[in-house]
């Protein structure tokens, strides 16, 4: 590509950043990076009731976690509405745009006509056909009015080819003369956008599939104004398991980028899980490095077909796509241990867990434990909540029911057998994995029952829980008085 890429990202700041912006935001960001490009960062703040400050950092701090950077901006629309004013008004004065007049009493009359005819309704036109001295006439007479784009008549079309859905042609007849200029003067987002991306040279718009209806439009406003024609590419959507948009308002929280951060998500793993929602490569792979993602992602690799995203209000265990779930997890027990630190070091710290000498004479131990604990781990939060028994020096921890119920209460001799073993452990010269291994296998011996039995129950006793790593790789690491104060406790 010789001419400069340039896309951008352009939310509206209604609310915060959800998985369907971020997704956008992801693949400009890759299309710039991947051809040297820059991406701009516009936040279209135009709708004044309801964009708030709030929901801009909100926006910001969500792209900043992600590791989406920006070039230029932010851009606020706002600061630019009297160039699209000034827009309305060459598209008036050379006669691709005229004031309509017409009220909305007279509008929704036309509408409810259409109705009753079972026709799909389209602005008539009416007052595209006022005379110069009519318009003054009503203007002088203070009626207020909208601003039409004169779309052509006749047998044309607009004939576009998108990046991604390919040529899209749509005939003039099939476009109503649109509103792009409101009564009280303000202009809408069709108008806007245009006006902006000329302004900011976007040489792509990579946007949802629900903005390709608006491309026709668009493109003759391009053409009216005189302006270069960008590229168009046009992602697929992402529906729940419904078939119903992923939204905002229907889904709440569990669709937005901070929900993620706060439930224990990793940046890149989420970056890499949003990415494959409408997007593949040709050898089905995966798991992608920055690198890898960079040099793999094109624009023919973008689906057609809606995307699903599982959400789940209602089941405990997975608090959103499984598959977001278990990239994350893959994240998390691959990932350089020197990489992963700072993250679980944030969590130990938000459930007062953390410890100084984790980061200091500790961070030896600190490191092997968190290697030890993570294979099991789907999320960030697991370190502050399976993992606790690890980081905390209480002797009294929790004990999951079905670890109770399995290794603890089916064996009531172990409220004795525990307490005599921690005194034998206590006794033992090198508190070794093989130690007490040998320890415990004979002291079953010794009271007749399988090795399993003692086994599993100091595993529950000591950890709460009825998996994990090997038994004897987490004495070693919770060391000898932690095991043995714990074993004496009673249950």
């Amino acid at each position: 590509m010789t001419e400069e890429i340039r896309v951008r990202f352009a939310p509206s700041p209604t609310g915060y950043l959800h998985i369907g912006g971020a997704r956008t935001a992801i693949y400009n960001w890759l299309f710039a990076r991947q051809h040297g490009g820059k991406l701009i960062l516009r936040i279209e703040d135009t709708d004044a009731e309801r964009s708030t400050e709030e929901m801009i950092k909100g926006i910001l701090d969500g792209l900043e976690w992600l590791g989406i950077d920006w070039d230029e901006g932010p851009y606020y629309q706002s600061q630019f509405i009297a160039e699209h004013q000034e827009a309305a008004r060459q598209l008036l004065a050379s006669g691709h745009a005229y004031k309509c007049f017409c009220s909305k009493e007279e509008l929704e009359a036309k509408r409810e006509l259409a109705r009753t005819r079972k026709e799909d309704y389209r602005y008539d036109g009416t007052c595209r056909k006022l005379s110069p001295e009519e318009i003054a006439e009503r203007e002088a007479a203070g009626q207020p009015y909208v601003i039409r784009m004169k779309v052509p008549e006749g047998d044309g079309a607009v004939t576009f080819t998108d990046a991604v859905y390919g040529e899209i042609s749509k005939r003039y007849r099939d476009i109503e003369d649109f509103v792009i200029v409101r009564a009280n003067g303000q202009p809408l987002y069709l108008l806007s956008n245009v006006v902006d991306d000329a302004r900011d040279r976007i040489s792509h718009v990579i946007r949802g599939q629900d903005g390709l209806g608006n491309t026709p439009k668009q493109i003759l406003l391009y053409n009216a104004l005189g302006k270069k024609l960008p590229v168009f590419a046009h992602m697929s959507l992402t529906l729940d398991p419904k078939r119903a948009k992923i939204s905002k308002r229907t889904h709440g929280e569990l669709v937005a980028v901070h929900f993620y951060r706060e439930h224990g998500f990793l940046p890149w793993a989420l970056v890499n899980f949003l990415v494959l929602l409408g997007w593949s490569n040709p050898d089905s792979k995966e798991i992608f490095t920055y690198e890898e993602l960079l040099e793999a992602f094109s624009f023919d690799g973008m689906n057609r077909a809606n995307s699903i995203f599982n959400v789940n209000k209602n089941d405990p265990k997975f608090i959103t796509d499984p598959k977001a779930i278990n990239m994350n997890a893959h994240y998390i027990r691959t990932m350089p241990l020197e990489e992963l630190e700072p993250y679980v070091r944030a969590e130990l710290e938000k459930a007062g867990l953390w410890r100084d000498e984790f980061a200091g004479e500790r961070r030896e131990w600190f490191l092997r434990t968190v290697d030890l604990i993570r294979a099991r781990y789907h999320l960030l939060t697991d370190f502050a909540t399976l993992g606790r028994p690890y980081f905390s020096d209480e002797v009294e921890i929790e004990i999951e029911a079905k670890a109770r119920k399995k290794n603890l209460d089916k064996f009531p001799g172990l409220r004795e057998w525990l307490p005599e073993l921690a005194d034998r452990l206590e006794k033992l010269a090198e508190f070794t994995p093989e130690r007490v291994e040998a320890e415990m296998r004979a002291f079953a011996a010794e009271v007749e029952v399988k090795p399993g039995v003692i086994i599993n129950g100091v595993r529950t006793l000591i950890t709460g829980q009825l998996a994990g790593p090997g038994l004897f790789e987490i004495v070693e690491t919770l060391g000898r008085d932690l095991v043995t104060a714990r074993l004496r406790r009673p249950f």
